[in-house]
């Protein structure tokens, strides 16, 4: 079948030449792209659904496979990594905030995930940080934004500047949640930097901490009540030797995914996009196969 398909491209080339439509440089230069992907294809994991993907070593950052690796995508509530890392860096992870009213209309707007915040309602920004990141709570990073900028803006500004710092090229943020301005995305990264900025989140203890735990309790106190915050990334509980990071969703982005997981001595760190437009078993499967792959590589 392989031999088929490369004497198939090689007469597809031999007829666009004869025919004018390409040159002889072109011709060999497309005989070899076909060539490259073939060796490329083969030697990869099998059957990942998603079209945009990379697995890389996560302590050297040496890419294993990739697929699509530059083009920019909306990326969901993946973008939650860069809002968690904004806040570590700036500290004060006792500071006491107030969520705003903003959140109603931000969160009816976008029909959005929700850690079941309500305006008024005081949290520390270790708590917060718990409801954005294990229920992907739009309301809590709509909280910490608001806190941390001080304003949105100030903050998505924040986010942009370290994107910058952290050399994400091809990375733009317009929310802090991921969530689509109304009839665009304009908040974008791409496989390579997502796989990036996973790297350095990870670098981070605490929010190694956060996204490793499946559930997270805070007790009723002064100023909110009880809340049990659980996990959304089910490689936690059905992969071993998962250490998270992130899932996320919007109808423009599909179900993507920025995954960790170790196994004898190896790190490898991975992300997908847009593996379905709405089942979000098909990313963890994705990751499933990918990190299988990359483990079972010597090196």
């Amino acid at each position: 079948m392989r031999v088929f398909r490369r004497l198939t491209s090689a007469i597809a080339a031999a007829v666009l030449l004869a025919a004018g439509l390409i040159t002889a440089t072109g011709a060999a230069a497309q005989a070899q792209a076909v060539r490259g992907q073939a060796s490329h294809a083969a030697k990869g994991p099998a059957a990942v659904a998603a079209p945009w993907a990379e697995l890389a070593n996560a302590t050297t950052g040496a890419v294993l496979w990739t697929r699509s690796p530059a083009t920019k995508r909306p990326m969901g509530s993946v973008t939650k990594v860069m809002t968690a890392y904004v806040v570590i860096e700036a500290g004060h992870l006792n500071r006491v905030i107030t969520v705003p009213k903003g959140i109603i209309g931000y969160d009816r707007e976008f029909d959005a995930s929700t850690a079941g915040l309500v305006p008024g309602e005081k949290y520390t920004t270790l708590q917060l940080l718990y409801a954005m990141l294990l229920p992907s709570g739009c309301d809590a990073a709509y909280t910490l934004a608001n806190g941390y900028g001080p304003g949105l803006a100030a903050f998505i500004a924040k986010m942009n500047a370290t994107a910058k710092k952290l050399g994400l090229s091809r990375t733009h943020f317009t929310d802090f949640s991921g969530l689509p301005n109304p009839g665009q995305y304009s908040t974008y990264s791409t496989a390579r930097d997502l796989v990036r900025l996973g790297r350095d989140a990870m670098r981070l203890a605490l929010f190694r901490q956060v996204v490793a735990t499946r559930s997270y309790r805070v007790a009723s106190g002064h100023g909110h009540p009880a809340h049990t915050w659980k996990n959304l990334n089910k490689l936690l509980t059905g992969y071993p030797g998962a250490l998270g990071i992130k899932t996320g969703f919007t109808a423009a982005a599909g179900e993507c995914f920025l995954f960790e997981a170790r196994r004898g001595g190896k790190t490898l760190i991975g992300v997908v996009l847009h593996s379905s437009a709405s089942d979000p078993k098909v990313v963890f499967s994705d990751a499933t196969k990918l990190l299988n792959w990359g483990f079972s590589q010597k090196g």
